[in-house]
């Protein structure tokens, strides 16, 4: 039997889409990628759970054709200085839906990028006021 072959999926949830990429081991070349608006018609579900589950369906299917066995999950929310922190309703069932597919998975992962510092957060002196 050949050597067990990794990957990387990068999973980027935001709470209007669910984007779904996998790569090499290294990042450097890409394997299969979807998307929560290529497999649903209506804008409004791009980021459900269920378009998620699809399109990770779809990846899981190409990246076994192309020999990847297991994979490195890595989540990732909006985040930065404007953006929510967590990841979005796609993230969960995104990963869930490639464990079932039948790839292997090792670490889970969050990426989201928090700020340093940085820019002045909007809101204004005393915050948004409800």
């Amino acid at each position: 039997m050949s050597e067990f072959r990794w990957g990387v999926v990068h999973i980027y949830a935001s709470y209007n889409d669910t984007i779904i990429h996998v790569t090499d081991i290294t990042g450097n070349e890409t394997i299969a990628a979807a998307s929560g608006g290529m497999v649903v018609k209506a804008d409004r579900l791009e980021s459900s759970p269920t378009a998620a589950m699809i399109a990770a369906k779809r990846v899981a299917e190409t990246a076994l054709e192309k020999g990847v066995q297991g994979v490195h999950v890595m989540v990732r929310g909006p985040g930065g200085h404007n953006g929510p922190a967590s990841p979005g309703p796609g993230a969960q069932a995104a990963v869930r839906a490639l464990a079932r597919a039948g790839l292997k998975i090792g670490v889970i992962e969050d990426v989201t990028p928090h700020p340093h510092g940085g820019c002045r957060v909007k809101g204004g002196k005393r915050g948004r006021r409800v």
